[in-house]
Order: structure tokens, then C-alpha cells, then sequence
């Protein structure tokens, strides 16, 4: 087996592990190697991460996760084309994309993080799936914060049928698509501008990296 380096930042390294035969096997992410002053955040993402995939267990279309300790996680390698690369124009995609997020939103996850298109794939069957779990909420109930959350989500998912597909949107998704959730307006509003701040004025971080191709 050999191991691919895929992405480095303040958060840690991530790499691919391939087989004998150059195959992807799983992808890792090592949050041993994160500056120190950022290391309790880096292992918190993971966290979060790990105990989203755990509660995922069997839902398809998400990773598997493999392993989580010691301050790595390995989870499984999913094959596909990020969104904006394969521009899925296939309504079917989209009604998939819906049912993925109404099985997620049943186990009680919120992925929080779907806006950015690296995070959905199309794999090579021509259906979505989703990767990148570090902001994600495996939440104790579906109280009014899930909820809103979970809208949020379904928000994200829309916002991309409406840029692949404008003219197959439905009068509801349309409705959806104007009501945004009181915590959405509240991050355009000054939530967003302090993030983009902190992470690229502070940090010098942009989770943007590697938007134009398959990462992770």
C-alpha cells in the first residue's frame, strides 16, 4: 500500500491510501501534524466527523467510517466527480439528492456544509453522494435547531438544482429556496463576514482549497 498526500493546512494533512494496484482504498485524516495552537479544533472537527459517520453507519451514499483515534481518522473512499466538475443536468440526480438528505436528516445529521459543490459527488452511476462531514450535528433530537438546520441543508441542495437545472425547479422548491432559516439570515447578515475574517485575514485559510478538483 501506498499513501497519497491530497491536501495540508493549519488543520492537519489528509492522504489517500491505495492499493498495491494504485486503487484508492480509504482517505485519512491526521490531525497529529495541525499547528499546535489549532490542534484542539482539529481534533474536534474529527469528532464531530466520526460520530456523524457512526450514526450514518449503513445509510450509503456517505463514507464508512473505518477509524477514529489517537488523532487519526480513516474513513472510506467514495468514487466520483465533485459536483462542479461532472454538473449533473439529470432531474433523477436531484430527486436522489433529496431522498439522501431526508435519510440523513432521519438518523438525526445535519451535514451543515452543503453550499460548497466539492461536497456532493456524482458517482460514476449518476447519483449523489456526499463527503466532507466535519461540520456535520448527529443531534440528540429533531428539536427547532435541527430542524432549521435540516432546512438549511435542503436550502444548499436547491440552490445547486436551480444553478444545473433552473427550469426544473417546483413551486415549493421555489418557496424553500425565498425562506431562508432565521440562522441562515443571521450568518449573511455578520456570522459569515466574522468567519471570512478569522480564517482568511487570521489564518490564512481558505476552505475553497482545492474546490477545483477531487480532494477528499
Amino acid at each position: 500500500m501506498t499513501e497519497l498526500e491530497l491536501k495540508r493546512d493549519l488543520f492537519g494533512s489528509v492522504f489517500l491510501v491505495l492499493d498495491d494496484a494504485g486503487r484508492p482504498l480509504h482517505v485519512c485524516r491526521d490531525t497529529r501534524t495541525a499547528r499546535a495552537w489549532v490542534m484542539p479544533l482539529a481534533r474536534w472537527l474529527a469528532r464531530r466527523e466520526a460520530r456523524a459517520l457512526r450514526r450514518l453507519e449503513g445509510v450509503g451514499a456517505v463514507p464508512r467510517l473505518i477509524d477514529h483515534r489517537a488523532g487519526m481518522l480513516s474513513r472510506e473512499w467514495l468514487a466520483g466527480e465533485p459536483m462542479q466538475r461532472a454538473r449533473p443536468a439529470d432531474p433523477h440526480y436531484f430527486r436522489d439528492a433529496l431522498t439522501l438528505l431526508r435519510r440523513l436528516h432521519l438518523h438525526r445529521v445535519v451535514h451543515n456544509d452543503l453550499a460548497k459543490e466539492p461536497n456532493w459527488l456524482v458517482t460514476p452511476e449518476g447519483l449523489p453522494a456526499l463527503v466532507d462531514f466535519q461540520l456535520a450535528w448527529a443531534a440528540r433530537r429533531r428539536g427547532r435547531l435541527f430542524r432549521a438546520l435540516a432546512h438549511d441543508d435542503l436550502r444548499h441542495m436547491l440552490k445547486h438544482k436551480r444553478s444545473y437545472l433552473p427550469g426544473r425547479l417546483t413551486a415549493r422548491e421555489r418557496r424553500i429556496l425565498a425562506t431562508p432559516s432565521v440562522l441562515s439570515r443571521a450568518w449573511m447578515a455578520s456570522g459569515k463576514k466574522v468567519y471570512l475574517f478569522v480564517t482568511r485575514r487570521i489564518l490564512n485559510w481558505s476552505d475553497r482549497e482545492g474546490a477545483g478538483d477531487r480532494r477528499f
